[in-house]
């Protein structure tokens, strides 16, 4: 239970990232701002585990934060002085800044 804990913790993280950033969210072709997304994505996780689903933030980034489970396309993210990029690499990089900043457990 412990480590399902962690991970959710983790992945909570990860949505309020999103929204606390300046970053636009592409989704099935159209711009978001950072709190639509994070409320999206908030559903999202809600959804999954109210049908048990579970896992690390590694699965909630492949399964749910990068890719439109509609669609099958892949999100994108817009921030201020970078790149647009795909949301996976954005994610993942918020992760580990997310696990190296945490205190340890």
């Amino acid at each position: 239970m412990a480590q399902e804990s962690a991970s959710d913790s983790e992945i909570r993280a990860l949505i309020a990232r999103l929204g606390d950033s300046s970053c636009r969210f592409q989704r099935n072709g159209r711009w978001y701002d950072a709190a639509a997304a994070q409320a999206h994505l908030q559903r999202k996780y809600d959804w999954a585990r109210k049908r048990g689903m579970s896992g690390d933030a590694e699965s909630f980034i492949a399964q749910a934060a990068t890719r439109s489970s509609f669609s099958g396309r892949a999100y994108r993210v817009d921030c201020p002085g970078q790149a647009q990029a795909e949301a996976a690499p954005w994610f993942t990089a918020q992760l580990a800044e997310l696990r190296t900043s945490a205190p340890p457990r």
